[in-house]
């Protein structure tokens, strides 16, 4: 039996139904037009934008006539860092460096080691920072621009912050955060001004700012939204992707804290296949006799959904293995190879650049060019 659906910062559960999600947030549809025209201007296209990956968004239409008009707009997105990450924290990240690539902008990536404290009474101050640490060398390794990217941690930066969180933190009554975070007397107090700090680096330009997160963010923008113009900036921009399925079924998202649900980016080959082969949810048929006859069901496969968000850009080689698997032609084991070894692939790659990005941490977070104007604010 389903769980019913819940979405929040913390939790994500049950079968998620996207368009009630963008009725419930009072956000819009990402249309084909809309998608038409991140294209042109990118001079590209996405797979996320391809596949119906991304599908909601806050006045991108406006961030897209700010570009034309020469306005610009800047980048911000973050990690919070509470265990291993795995390959679904992976999905707005990767859609936020085609983004800046294409549009050539400055992006701000914010580690909140400060939430993750204050929300997980089981993790101590070292260990959030131990994983801190971790996460930022596994974002550093995907590439971004390190002269127009700043990576940083809250209790680091908190000096800069500061100003700008008192600021907001003055517009924004308790009773506004009890209703949209579902706050109450057991709340930590820490917890209760957090979101102030995660609304600040939407103020760290005068230009419009974008969003790329999964929607279970969207209730920080909510607030931003309401005092952004009263403090002379703009409303936060966003655009929001679709959760990764865990690997044991079709509802909620990957949980850093269920090992089985999710490929961890440390994870090696053997680990990789021996969860996949075990976990990953089957549309298949329960004998191979069956499914010669019947064909597997790919709306409701696992390692097919993988495939077709992440690990197969080529459109004729997804459907030849659509195709093959509902008619009966590809197992359900052979497909869940096909998976095995995109995965293991993408990781070998990604452990690579881990190693070459650590000569870089220090540009990311204080030396490049972007990070030294931060701190010299």
């Amino acid at each position: 039996m389903s769980k019913e659906q819940k979405v929040t910062p913390w939790e994500v559960e049950g079968k998620i139904d996207y368009n009630r999600l963008i009725k419930e947030f009072g956000t819009s549809a990402l249309a084909s037009d809309t998608v038409k025209k991140i294209e042109k201007l990118a001079g590209d296209s996405h797979i996320f934008l391809r596949r119906g990956f991304v599908f909601s968004h806050r006045d991108m239409d406006l961030v897209l006539k700010d570009y034309e008009a020469g306005k610009g707009f800047f980048l911000y997105t973050g990690r919070g860092p509470s265990g291993a990450m795995h390959i679904g924290h992976l999905a707005p990240l990767l859609f936020t460096k085609w983004l800046q690539e294409k549009f050539n902008v400055n992006l701000y990536i914010e580690i909140t080691d400060d939430e993750k404290f204050l929300q997980k009474p089981q993790l101590d101050y070292e260990q959030i920072q131990k994983q801190a640490d971790a996460d930022i060398l596994d974002i550093a390794a995907l590439g971004f621009d390190p002269d127009r990217t700043f990576i940083f941690k809250d209790t680091e930066y908190i000096k800069q912050m500061y100003p700008h969180a008192i600021k907001i933190g003055k517009k924004v009554t308790f009773s506004t955060v009890q209703a949209v975070f579902g706050f109450n007397n057991q709340t930590n107090i820490g917890l209760m001004f957090y979101p102030t700090l995660q609304i600040v680096p939407t103020f760290f330009e005068k230009k419009r700012c974008l969003i790329p997160a999964a929607i279970d963010q969207d209730n920080y923008w909510r607030i931003q939204r309401d005092v952004a113009e009263s403090l002379g900036y703009y409303k936060v921009a966003a655009i929001h992707n679709k959760f990764l399925p865990p690997l044991t079924g079709m509802e909620g998202k990957m949980s850093a804290s269920k090992s089985e649900t999710a490929i961890y980016l440390s994870d090696d080959e053997k680990t990789v296949r021996q969860k996949v082969m075990k976990y990953a949810f089957s549309g298949g048929q329960a004998t191979i006799e069956e499914h010669r006859k019947l064909g597997g069901n790919p709306d409701v496969d696992v390692a097919y959904q993988w495939l077709s968000i992440l690990f197969e850009e080529d459109e004729k080689k997804l459907k030849t293995i659509h195709d093959d698997y509902k008619s009966g032609k590809l197992l359900t084991g052979e497909l869940k190879q096909l998976l095995v070894d995109k995965i293991n692939a993408f990781l070998r790659e990604h452990k690579n650049k881990m190693e070459n990005a650590k000569p870089l941490l220090e540009k990311y977070m204080y030396t490049g060019k972007l990070a030294k104007e931060m701190w010299n604010k």
